[in-house]
This record gives structure tokens, sequence and C-alpha cells, in this order.
């Protein structure tokens, strides 16, 4: 997967903004205004998801290429290393499970407005 990619990815869910809140290089995706995703546009070495604790420990246990997340909550968060072996169908599958997560945890009008009821 490549920047391109992941961007056009992400910003096709319902309800996805994209944002730089941290700097002209670090790519933000939320939705109703909760992260999901993020990663580094000039390097695009890593990308940041919202995991379940449990799965998240699961993830780094299985694969060298995910990591607790940097600079993140390493509890709810986990880095892809996307150019050492990270498979793009599961990219897309951690994609599609952080972004289910943040809806999940969304007051019913707000998933209501993101067309997920």
């Amino acid at each position: 997967m490549n920047i391109e990619s992941f961007r056009d990815y992400c910003i096709t869910k319902p309800g996805v903004t994209e944002t730089f809140p941290f700097g002209v290089r670090t790519l933000v995706f939320k939705v109703t205004g909760k992260m999901f995703a993020l990663t580094d546009v000039e390097s695009f070495e890593g990308i940041n998801l919202k995991v379940d604790p449990e799965e998240g420990v699961q993830l780094r246990d299985r694969y060298s290429f995910i990591q607790p997340a940097y600079h993140m909550n390493k509890k709810h968060w986990i880095t892809i290393e996307v150019g050492k072996g990270a498979p793009d169908k599961l990219l897309r599958e951690l994609i599609d499970k952080s972004y289910a997560l943040v809806v999940s945890g969304l007051t019913k009008s707000q998933k209501l407005a993101v067309g997920s009821i």
C-alpha cells in the first residue's frame, strides 16, 4: 500500500475527514472528530491505528511489522510498519476495524449522522 491508496481507502468511509492537527507532515483521519488513523505523509513508514487492547497484543505477538504505537496510548494504538511486509489486505482489515471501533463509541445521533445505523 502506498500513501495514495491509504488515503483513498480511509477518506471514502462515511463521515471521515482528513486533517493535519499535529503539523504539515502528520495526516490524521477522523470520524466525527475522533481519530482512527494517522501517518507521516513524507516518509509513509508507518500507520497508526486504533485497536481493541486484547487484539493489539495478539497482533504485536503475531506480526513483526506491528509495534506499539509511537507517541500514542500503547494499549489502544498500534503502528504498522508499512515497508516491512504488511500485506495490503491486512492493512485494509485493520483500517476497517479501527474505523469501526471509533464508530462503536459514538452516540446514537453521531452514528446516524455518519450513516452507521
